[in-house]
């Protein structure tokens, strides 16, 4: 199958819209309790650390595992929450800076990836985190499908905490972590977004990614699946191009011109796409990762939209 054909599976407006009501019904069908830990996060390695209101928060939705995030919250509010979701490696951030600016910060790692004794590898049986190739399967819950559903329960308990702002959300992160949180403005749209920050995206453009880097995953899941065509579907439902016109929020994204994992055309593509307050940041000849500037960028974004 040539790339160009793909597009011809990919969802609709209309099938994102009620794949999101889906979404949004699945996360609310869920009991989620919460248990805010005494760990705060931080091991001896990191040495001294006097962001003593730090908390890891164990979340635990019935029927799936429990994953966890870390709690960041203001000294004095009522402030709005930030929320960073991780790239494909899973780690739990912590962003002193974005906190430190006085949100009330929520880090995410869904599915039960990370966990307070460390990452659990047994869940990646074939050495690399399942929740990609899973989303070939129509509204799995060890896909994408049910990554967003965690992302849910989080926020919507983050938004009962004392000091927060609720019904006001941004998010922002790196790679998968900015492919999600775009996804989650999507999902958000119209019950609290108020802006995104993606630094290189994953998830944008399947076919124009042209399977490098991490993409590959994907096509070699959709080749294995039963029937292709739905295959494409279901990840088209998780192509941030698909949700673009839902992006009515101001957007940031960033690209690297030499990231061969989330090429710089894939981003652009999304950028054009959008018709909203947008801003594309290109950084010369840098390849994939957590770029410096990124943290700066974001940090003047929220000033002005969160």
């Amino acid at each position: 199958m040539l790339n160009e054909e793909i597009y011809r599976y990919y969802p609709e407006k209309s099938d994102v819209e009620k794949w999101i009501e889906g979404l949004w019904a699945f996360a609310d069908s869920l009991e989620c309790e919460a248990e805010i830990l005494t760990d705060n996060g931080i091991r001896n390695s990191h040495g001294p650390f006097y962001m003593n209101r730090n908390r890891i928060v164990k979340f635990m939705p019935k029927g799936m595992r429990p994953f966890y995030g870390l709690w960041q919250p203001v000294l004095k509010g009522p402030s709005p929450l930030v929320v960073h979701v991780p790239g494909y490696g899973a780690e739990l951030s912590i962003h002193t800076d974005v906190a430190g600016a006085n949100y009330n910060m929520l880090q995410l790692s869904p599915l039960g990836y990370w966990t307070p004794e460390g990452l659990d590898d047994s869940l990646k049986p074939e050495g690399y985190w399942p929740v990609l190739p899973n989303s070939v399967n129509e509204k799995d819950p060890e896909g994408y499908f049910g990554w967003l559903a965690n992302c849910i329960m989080a926020v919507k308990w983050a938004w009962k905490q004392s000091g927060v702002l609720d019904n006001r959300v941004s998010f922002f992160g790196t790679s998968q972590g900015g492919g999600t949180a775009l996804l989650l403005g999507s999902v958000f749209a119209g019950k609290g977004t108020r802006c995104v920050a993606a630094e290189e995206p994953f998830l944008t453009n399947y076919p124009m990614a042209n399977w490098s880097g991490a993409y590959i995953v994907a096509k070699n899941a959709v080749e294995s699946h039963s029937d292709q065509a739905a295959g494409w579907h279901e990840l088209g439902m998780v192509d941030t191009i698909s949700h673009a016109s839902r992006m009515t929020y101001p957007v940031m994204l960033t690209l690297g011109t030499a990231d061969n994992i989330c090429p710089p055309e894939t981003v652009i593509s999304l950028y054009e796409r959008l018709d909203t307050e947008k801003l594309l940041f290109s950084m010369k000849d840098r390849g994939h990762g957590y770029q410096y500037e990124f943290v700066r960028l974001t940090l003047a974004w929220l000033g002005m939209y969160a």
